[in-house]
C-alpha cells in the first residue's frame, strides 16, 4: 500500500466513525436520527470534539500548575438569565407572551445559551441564584420604576428608579395578595399588574397571564445609612 492509499484509507475510516453516534448504553444511531443541536446547554451537556493540536505547556496538576477551580455543591443555585419584555406601564400582551424561556438548571449545575438569530432580539438580565428565581417556571422580566408599584425608597431619592420585575407566565391562577400579571377586558392587548385580597375584587373577564415572583431593587449610594446595631432597624425595607 502506498502512502497516498494509506492516507485515503485513514480518512475514510475517520469519516465512517463520525457517521454514527454512540449512546451511553453502547448502541449506535444513524445521523438521520441524531437530535438537532440545542442552543441551550447545561453543565452536564457533553459534545464530541476532535483534538487537532497537542497540548501546549502543562495541564492542571502538572509541575505544580493548578487551575483556580470552583466546585459547586448539591445546594448551589445558579444565576438565571431572563429575557426582558419591555417597560411597564404600556407593555403589550403580545410581546409579553412571545418571549421564550428555558427551565432552571438542576441544583448544583448551570446553563448557558447561544442567541437564536431567527428569534426576537430582546434584552436580557441576570438574576441572582435564589429560590424564588429557581422556582419561576416560565420567566420573563419587566422593567418598571418604583413609583408605579408604590415601592418606598429613602426620601433622599427624588428621581424614578428602575426595578426588575420577574414574572412567571406558568402561574395563571388567582392567588390572594399576590401581584398578578393581567389583561383587563377594558384594556385589551396591554399588561396590567395588581394584587387583590379576594378574587371578587378582580375585574370581571380578566385574563391572568402570570404572577410576579421577584422585584429587584438596585442599591444606590443615597441608601447608605449608619448601623444602629439592631437588625430590625438596619434593614432598608
Amino acid at each position: 500500500m502506498t502512502s497516498t492509499q494509506a492516507i485515503i484509507t485513514v480518512a475514510l475510516a475517520i469519516t465512517s466513525c463520525q457517521a454514527f453516534t454512540t449512546s451511553s448504553s453502547g448502541s449506535s444511531t444513524s445521523p438521520q436520527t441524531a437530535p438537532r443541536l440545542s442552543l441551550i446547554h447545561t453543565s452536564t451537556t457533553t459534545t464530541t470534539t476532535t483534538t487537532l493540536n497537542a497540548a501546549v505547556g502543562n495541564m492542571h496538576g502538572e509541575n505544580s500548575c493548578f487551575m483556580p477551580l470552583l466546585q459547586n455543591d448539591e445546594g448551589y443555585v445558579a444565576p438565571r438569565t431572563v429575557q426582558i419584555a419591555g417597560f411597564y406601564p404600556g407593555l403589550d400582551t403580545e410581546t409579553y407572551l412571545a418571549l421564550t424561556s428555558e427551565p432552571s438548571p438542576e441544583m448544583g449545575q448551570w446553563t448557558y445559551d447561544f442567541s437564536d438569530p431567527d428569534g426576537p432580539q430582546m434584552g436580557t438580565v441576570a438574576l441572582p441564584g435564589m429560590t424564588s428565581v429557581y422556582e419561576t417556571e416560565d420567566p420573563v422580566a419587566i422593567i418598571a420604576d418604583h413609583v408605579e408599584f408604590n415601592v418606598q425608597l429613602p426620601p433622599t431619592i427624588t428621581d424614578r428608579v428602575d426595578l426588575v420585575v420577574l414574572c412567571d407566565r406558568a402561574r395563571t391562577h388567582f392567588s390572594e395578595r399576590k401581584f398578578l400579571v393581567m389583561e383587563l377586558e377594558e384594556s385589551p392587548g396591554v399588561i396590567t399588574i395588581g394584587a387583590f385580597e379576594s378574587k371578587g375584587q378582580m375585574p370581571e373577564n380578566t385574563k391572568i397571564l402570570g404572577q410576579v415572583t421577584l422585584v429587584q431593587i438596585p442599591w444606590l449610594p443615597s441608601m447608605q445609612k449608619k448601623t444602629s446595631g439592631f437588625a430590625e432597624e438596619d434593614q432598608l425595607y
